[in-house]
């Protein structure tokens, strides 16, 4: 047997900030398809938006990286990527342009109807 009980959870501790982005991908899709409230609805788009970013920048994670300069430089240790880091600010902007869109809908929403439940303002809907 080559592999002892520390390597296994060496092997997990690498893998635990992917588990826990699934988690909370599972949670924010359950919490949209199941709240009833518009303002929930939008927190759990929120959450699923911020662990999108927390995916990005996992992936440019390298155990011991240096910055891109360095080893542009010569250095013979491993990088960390920069571009899952742009992708992941270019994400944030537009997290925050969607949420702010979905926020106003939902003030809309409000005045027009007097409530934030999904089912009263399909009943009222007609």
């Amino acid at each position: 047997m080559t592999g002892s009980i520390a390597d296994g959870v060496l092997d997990f501790m690498g893998n635990a900030p992917y588990v826990a982005i699934a988690l909370l991908v599972v949670g924010a899709l359950y919490s949209m398809l199941t709240q009833k409230n518009l303002i929930k609805i939008c927190i759990s788009i929120a959450i699923l938006e911020s662990t999108v970013n927390m995916y990005l920048v996992s992936l440019g994670y390298s155990h011991g990286g240096g910055i891109p300069i360095y080893y542009l430089k010569g250095a013979q240790e491993s990088m960390v990527l920069p571009t899952p880091q742009c992708l992941a600010l270019t994400a944030i902007v537009i997290a925050l342009a969607t949420t702010a869109l979905i926020l106003s809908l939902v003030i809309l929403l409000y005045k027009h109807y007097g409530t934030l439940d999904v089912d009263e303002i399909r009943r009222l809907r007609g």
